[in-house]
Order: C-alpha cells, then structure tokens, then sequence
C-alpha cells in the first residue's frame, strides 16, 4: 500500500531519457534517438509516451509581448503500458524534422531561437517525468548561400528569433504558425544604403522561398520575395540577393 501511494504522487516514479543520435541538424533532416524509459521503486502503468520538437515563439496579447512555447512536430511512441521496479525499457525512434524548422545555431549577436526535443510520460494521477534536449540546428546548404551573400553584399546578422503568424511570398506560405526572423545590418562596407534588412525561410524539400524586409533610408519598408532550387550556387545567390538589395 505504501508503495502505491508514493507512486502516485511520483515518488520513485519512473524516469526517461532520450538520447540523440546526433544533436547538430538541418531542417529536413531524419533524427533518430534511444528513449530509455527506468521504472521506478513500484510498479507503474505508463499512459503513453510522446514526443515534441519544441521552439520559443515571440507573440502579442492584449498589446503585452511574450515568449511561449510552441510544438513544430509531434510524435506518439508507445501507448500504454506497466513497467516494473528498477526494470529498462529502450525504444528507437526515427523522426523527420520540419523543413520550417528555425535555425537554432547561428552567429547572430543575440539568438534568441531554441529548439529542443521535450519528451514526455503520461503516468495516469501522477506527475509527469519529462526530458528536454536541445537541437543545434544549422542552416541548409542553400539557407548558408543566403547567409553567406548578405555577408559579401556587406551586412552582418544581429539577431534571430521566432515569431507568431504566416507568412506569403510569390507562390508559398508557411504552414507551422511561426517564422524566424533573421536581422541583419550593414557594416562600413555595405552595399545600398539599406538600414536593416529582415529575412525569413520557408523551405521545401526542392526548394527555399525567401521573404525579405528591406528597411530604406528613403521610401520606407519594403517586402520581396524569390524562390531558390536547392542545387544553386553561391555565385547566384549571391547574384540574386544583390539584384534585390540594390
């Protein structure tokens, strides 16, 4: 009977971890990792096993601006089942990441993007044990071509962050609910006499569609957009993204 009670309010519960194959990604890619599941002190039925691929997201509400957590994909692993005292489940997982997925490892002076793996069990009246583990996502081949001609073109990356809302260029729109922003500002060897230039991803498995924000000394904001095929070379970004700053 003591045992049953300290289950049940997740004493001696059982535990998880999930172990990454690789923790350095790119959007599109396949993760695969080891969920390990320790029971605890008692004998424990386990409502299911979950998991999130989780970011920070910038919203508004009510004119108030905060960050929530917000769920990109979602995987169900295992539904219910009893795992004994001390017992070790392993079970494998292999999961696609988004091509929406923010970039989580870049240079920006202030990154503010996170994206982690939150795993979670749903022990029936108990509390739930659960796991985060951050993904370093890099940027595709094509996305660093981008990033790489901002950089010849004379603008560094000040930051990146996630934001609420959809966005629409010529022929694409988003489909996750949120977009990561990406700020660059000219340097003293900038091109074009831009103050500030924003852009946003949205990647499909042929091709990168690309918003940009250009923020003019005269004339105000501006938005363009262009589509890029994934064989591209740098030469050619760097060609196009010049063609739309100047």
């Amino acid at each position: 009977m003591f045992k049953k009670l300290l289950a049940t309010i997740g004493i001696g519960g059982a535990k998880v971890d999930t172990i990454l194959t690789t923790e350095i990604v790119s959007p599109g890619d396949t993760i695969s990792a080891n969920i390990v599941v320790v029971g605890g002190d008692s004998e424990q039925e386990i409502s299911g096993l979950d998991l999130a691929l989780m970011t920070r997201v910038k919203v508004e509400r009510d004119d108030t601006e905060m960050m929530l957590n917000k769920s990109l994909a979602h995987w169900h692993i295992a539904d219910k089942f009893v795992i004994q005292p001390g017992e070790v489940k392993e079970i494998p997982f292999t999961g696609t990441l988004p091509h929406e997925t923010p970039i989580s490892a870049n240079e920006a002076r202030n990154n503010q993007t996170r994206v982690w793996i939150a795993t979670g069990l749903n022990i029936d009246m108990a509390i739930d044990a659960s796991d985060k583990d951050p993904l370093h996502v890099v940027a595709t081949s094509t996305q660093g071509k981008v990033l790489q001609a901002m950089d010849d073109c004379g603008y560094s990356l000040v930051k990146a962050d996630v934001e609420e809302g959809q966005l629409r260029g010529n022929g694409f729109v988003s489909t996750t609910g949120c977009y990561q922003e990406l700020e660059f500002r000219p340097n003293k060897f900038a091109l074009f006499g831009l103050n500030e230039v924003e852009i946003s991803f949205v990647p499909t498995p042929d091709q990168t569609h690309i918003l940009l924000e250009l923020d003019r000394n005269f004339g105000g904001d501006s938005y363009l957009s262009l589509s890029l095929g994934n064989n591209i070379s740098q030469e050619e970004v760097t060609a196009r993204i010049k063609g739309l700053l100047g």
